[in-house]
């Protein structure tokens, strides 16, 4: 089993990003029989489909330059005009079966691997002039899996040319006797008809090189389980950078919160291990949001603070735990809660009017209604 450099196997499949890098490099699967096979079977049909067409036009065109007149001849400026017209003539009548070759040796390639160019491909590269490198590719395994192609080749083409000859040879003996016309045009349909079978004969050699390729492929991006987690780290970070980052984040979110105490109308608490600080404005929403949430540490901080701006706190365990645990910050608190938070602020306003010499003590808060799944004993 191939190893890499680190002593890793290489036995994780390839991440998308190392893909991608392989593809702008231009290592992608490509067959070279597919290829063959594409260029061969469309040369072969073009000429079958178009034969005949293309061998009148060529008889045409000897006919016209080989039966030239004296005046023709001697004139200096016919060469000229006879060699434009002649071709112009051969290549209307090859266009056709041009146009076909064209379009399989497009769509031979990108039909394994896809359309890519890539420029970086078309870089010298210094390293392939080093003759020791050339020696080391010709003695290695993929230069024997090319020679053991090349001579599946050359049997195959064989053995179907000879099948194909012999199938042949009454058609082949009855050219002879046919006039020059209809014998031009039955030889090129013979060639097409065995050019097609030659090639459909490589269709074996293609079926297997082209799976072939597409492992080799796969096989050359595999990557150890340390080129996996050193690429995760490059694309997303050290986890220790990143857990700077996050601790960073918090530290100025707790800043923004603990900025925003000052504007609340309540802080409730657990007393020691919970505090939320909540404020009601019925111009802008329709039930109380929560601007700060904490414990312990937090909690003391929420409460230092609001005993510093003088906001009234209450005690109340049981709500201060099912505020922290069922709203997030800048969020109104849930429906469940709005007739306890309604009885909490009906009360501070109460001892705020009392505070300004308004109006009586309000009694304590009773035991304040909060809804069984709302609610956190600890």
């Amino acid at each position: 089993m191939a190893e890499s450099e680190s002593g890793q196997d290489k036995t994780e499949d390839p991440t998308e990003k190392r893909k991608k890098d392989s593809r702008e490099k231009g290592e992608i699967a490509r067959s070279k029989e597919l290829n063959t096979v594409a260029v061969t079977l469309a040369g072969a049909g073009g000429l079958l489909a178009f034969g005949a067409g293309l061998a009148e036009t060529l008889m045409e065109l000897m006919r016209i330059n080989f039966s030239l007149s004296r005046e023709v001849l001697i004139d200096e400026r016919s060469m000229g005009i006879f060699l434009m017209a002649s071709g112009k003539m051969a290549l209307l009548a090859t266009q056709p079966v041009l146009l076909v070759l064209l379009l399989a040796a497009i769509i031979g390639p990108i039909s394994l691997g896809g359309w890519l160019f890539a420029g970086g491909t078309l870089a010298p590269k210094f390293s392939r002039m080093n003759p020791l490198a050339g020696i080391k590719r010709m003695f290695s395994m993929h230069a024997l899996v090319e020679l053991l192609k090349a001579l599946a080749k050359f049997f195959v083409i064989l053995i179907v040319a000879v099948v194909v000859l012999a199938s042949d040879r009454d058609d082949l003996l009855s050219i002879a006797n046919e006039p020059i016309e209809q014998a031009i045009i039955h030889s090129v349909q013979v060639v097409g008809w065995s050019a097609l079978w030659m090639a459909a004969g490589l269709l074996l050699i293609a079926a297997v090189d082209a799976p072939f390729q597409l492992w080799q492929s796969l096989k050359k991006l595999k990557m150890t389980k340390q080129e996996v987690r050193d690429e995760y780290k490059d694309s997303e970070g050290k986890p220790e950078v990143k857990q700077r980052i996050r601790q960073l984040q918090r530290e100025m979110s707790q800043r923004r919160m603990m900025a925003a105490v000052p504007e609340a109308d309540v802080i409730i608490t657990n007393p020691t291990h919970y505090a939320v600080a909540l404020k009601y404005d019925p111009e802008k929403g329709a039930a109380p949001l929560l601007l700060a949430k904490g414990t312990d540490f937090l909690a003391l901080k929420i409460r230092e603070i609001g005993q510093e701006y003088n906001i009234q706190l209450l005690e109340s365990p049981a709500l201060a735990r099912s505020i922290y645990y069922s709203t997030e910050l800048e969020q109104e608190i849930p429906a469940g809660l709005y007739l306890a938070v309604a009885q909490v602020l009906a009360y501070v306003y109460q001892i705020r009017q009392y505070r300004a010499g308004k109006g009586k003590p309000p009694e304590p808060l009773k035991d304040l209604p909060i809804p069984p799944d709302l609610r956190r004993d600890s």
